[in-house]
């Protein structure tokens, strides 16, 4: 069976609070630790009241605290919004905390909107055009070489580190530095098979990769029926409408029937996204995720997707996994 991951964004329910969700999210990874997933990852996302992951190294402590063995990491870390000295001392610290449990995915992206720069006192924009001499800055620390000031938190720590990315770019870059790619492809699928082919393609082994691997992440909602998990993925798909409207919010219960009330530029943006998804019963499940690892000839999967009732989404992962096997 193919590994399966979890991406968890750390949504903030409507008459939720923060501590509320980050208390779920350790609840939600013990269970993915008990069914068999490989990896817990978290995304750092900013200045949306609806995300709570922003300290995203804050958060992997609080989570690899609450487990023993699965492996925890960032999906990912916006390197342009980070001093790449203090990421190699905080995911330094991790494996320091949970020794070969740590992963650190890295994307180019600065997570917001162009507030951000100026709330982080930095310019975003600039930071992107050096995030490859950042990535092997990062390598460096990690394996312990020579540096002008030192980071001995990091050096020779075992973080496994990963390229993340929703375009070419990052599979160019991944291939060249011969290192782990995650693609984005569930909510931006329109360049997945075209990186996956690009990655595979020039990929250069190096000293910790020496073939390429490739995960691609999918929406998974599984419930004992298809039209049960079509009602919880209507949560989801309010979120990417707002998100995609310019006024994202805390998670909302679910609607039967959502989709009928949207208007046609909506249904478009849904359709796009929810072509990578597999959401049913665990028969339908099943099948999508079949199909679409025919398809990308991943060497990993990670899942995406929320539900408001966060007990159901831990019955989706759960049912999801049992359908694999």
């Amino acid at each position: 069976m193919i590994p399966l991951s979890v991406l968890d964004l750390i949504p903030v329910r409507e008459g939720g609070s923060v501590s509320d969700a980050l208390a779920d999210a350790a609840r939600s990874a013990q269970v993915a630790e008990s069914a068999g997933y490989a990896r817990y990852w978290v995304a750092e996302h900013h200045g949306m009241d609806g995300i709570a992951g922003g300290a995203t190294s804050v958060v992997l402590a609080h989570i690899g605290h609450a487990t023993s063995t699965i492996r925890i990491g960032a999906g990912g870390i916006m390197l342009p919004n980070h001093n790449p000295y203090v990421i190699a001392e905080q995911f330094g610290t991790l494996d320091a905390m949970f020794p070969g449990r740590v992963d650190l995915g890295l994307g180019r992206a600065p997570g917001a909107d162009g507030r951000l720069a100026f709330a982080l006192r930095k310019d975003i924009h600039k930071a992107a055009e050096t995030f490859p001499q950042d990535v092997v800055e990062l390598q460096a620390r990690f394996a312990g070489e020579p540096m002008p000031v030192s980071s001995p938190q990091a050096a020779g720590a075992q973080v496994e580190m990963w390229l993340l990315g929703s375009s070419l770019f990052g599979a160019q870059l991944a291939a060249m530095l011969g290192m782990r790619y995650a693609f984005a492809s569930h909510f931006a699928p329109a360049q997945l098979d075209q990186a996956a082919q690009v990655y595979r393609e020039r990929f250069q082994p190096s000293a910790t990769l020496d073939k390429p691997h490739f995960m691609a992440a999918i929406n998974v909602i599984t419930a004992e029926t298809d039209e049960e998990a079509q009602y919880l993925a209507s949560t989801n798909e309010q979120a990417f409408v707002a998100l995609r409207s310019g006024s994202p919010g805390r998670m909302k219960p679910p609607i039967r029937g959502y989709r009928d009330m949207l208007p046609a530029g909506a249904l478009a943006m849904l359709d796009q996204m929810r072509s990578v998804s597999a959401i049913g019963s665990p028969a339908t499940v099943r099948a999508g995720i079949e199909a679409f690892v025919a398809r990308t000839g991943a060497d990993e999967l990670i899942i995406s997707g929320s539900t408001y009732d966060p007990d159901a989404m831990r019955r989706s992962l759960q049912l999801t996994m049992e359908a694999l096997r």
